[in-house]
């Protein structure tokens, strides 16, 4: 059963199967799909803990009874009955809207007999950690993960009263609704700053062409295997590999890995051309399938890591690039160095790398954020849901929650 200290008073435990009837959804010819009625798939449910028609992409053909019999009304849960790995099977969704639609075969429709869960809460009660590990306990294969009604029928569930339930849902959306705000917020913000980019490195007739070997040096310094092992990702720069979510792969012998000191930029030779570089702000050793270079004193480093990632100059990079297949193209520091870019003064570089840096810290500010939200909420959705934490209820707040809890 779901753990708890103490199930608190007016709380219920029982099992789905005594409140629930499920049923698998539509599986139809090929030809079917493409019009008629929406239907919900596994995607959608990933996608959305809430659904509503706007939602639903798919669309399939069926007949009026199979419409009747497989029909997803206001409130129904919806979980996908199949997956890849454990961990991903029996998601669930709440369908929110007034119109009928219907569900794919791959999905199981959770129904309820009698009137124990508000919607609201139920998108966020079989989300929760509690709940999600009781399901996948109760999935079963080897090759894929399936879980089938009998499964879902003795999944066990903690249900308080609907007044709690309406407040506990109002509570958890209100965190949702700062994530849904802050992430608003970066996606203006990330278009912002492609923006400046664009604006900033669009060359005036003052700026200089050059060939990147009159700006770099290329470091090839071995030996340093007391210095901790490096990785340059896309996402986060150049990062200690111990940061990563990535097996160690790493030579056993580094004698040959190459140093990379603050202010070298690095690159996977291999990636180049997808835009796969760093500016680097620690000491450590990288794998030889990098390349490691070193500005001159004419080249803000800054400036240069910003210019590496632009379109125009990503572009160059492929096509210096030697291979006989997309998968094999390469970069290295001899064709990197006849790549031609065209730069302002040192000055002026300064200038538009602390614009471009101040943008960039402003974003990464509102991604701790979203973060720090999330954490908030996953461990609110542990407390909320089995009572270990319990919200106050007046008539007053569940007014207000049934007329402002909006997902």
């Amino acid at each position: 059963m779901i753990k708890s200290k103490k199930i608190p008073l007016g709380w219920k435990s029982t099992t789905l199967g005594t409140f629930m009837e499920f049923k698998n959804g539509i599986n139809a010819d090929k030809s079917a799909y493409g019009q008629g009625t929406e239907f919900i798939n596994v995607m959608d449910i990933f996608k959305n803990h809430f659904l509503k028609r706007n939602d639903i992409q798919g669309k399939v053909q069926i007949t009026e009874k199979q419409k009747a019999e497989s029909a997803v009304v206001y409130g129904d849960l919806l979980f996908n009955r199949t997956s890849e790995v454990p961990n991903e099977i029996a998601y669930s969704s709440v369908y929110l809207d007034q119109e009928e639609i219907t569900f794919g075969g791959f999905v199981i429709r959770g129904r309820q007999q009698k009137d124990l869960l508000d919607p609201y809460f139920a998108g966020y009660c079989f989300n929760s950690s509690s709940i999600r590990r009781e399901l996948i306990r109760r999935s079963q294969g080897v090759v894929r993960a399936n879980i089938g009604q009998k499964d879902l029928n003795k999944v066990p569930i903690l249900i308080p009263p609907k007044a709690e339930q309406k407040q506990i849902a109002f509570t958890i959306a209100l965190w949702d609704s700062a994530i849904e705000k802050t992430e608003t917020l970066i996606s203006a913000k990330e278009k912002q700053f492609e923006w400046l980019v664009q604006r900033l490195f669009k060359p005036t007739e003052s700026w200089r062409l050059y060939k990147l070997s009159d700006l770099f040096e290329n470091r090839r310094e071995t030996k340093n295997i007391e210095l901790p092992l490096i990785s340059i990702t896309r996402e986060k720069g150049v990062i200690p590999h111990s940061e990563t979510n990535r097996k160690d792969n790493s030579n056993e012998d580094k004698s040959k890995y190459l140093r990379i000191c603050p202010n070298d930029i690095g690159y996977n030779t291999m990636r180049m051309w997808q835009g796969v570089s760093a500016l680097s702000a620690i000491d450590g050793i990288v794998s030889p399938a990098y390349t490691v270079c070193t500005p001159k004193t004419i080249v803000n480093p800054e400036f240069m890591a910003f210019l590496f990632k632009t379109k125009p100059m990503i572009h160059k990079f492929y096509r210096y690039s030697q291979g006989l297949t997309s998968d094999t193209w390469n970069l290295k520091f001899h064709h990197f160095s006849e790549v031609k870019a065209s730069i302002p003064d040192i000055e002026t570089q300064v200038e538009i790398a602390k614009v471009l840096n101040s943008a960039k810290k402003e974003i990464a500010k509102l991604r701790q954020f979203s973060e720090k939200y999330r954490l908030q909420k996953r461990g609110l959705m542990q407390k909320l849901l089995i009572g270990e934490w319990q919200v106050s209820v007046t008539p007053a707040t569940t007014k207000k929650t049934l007329n402002e809890v909006s997902v």
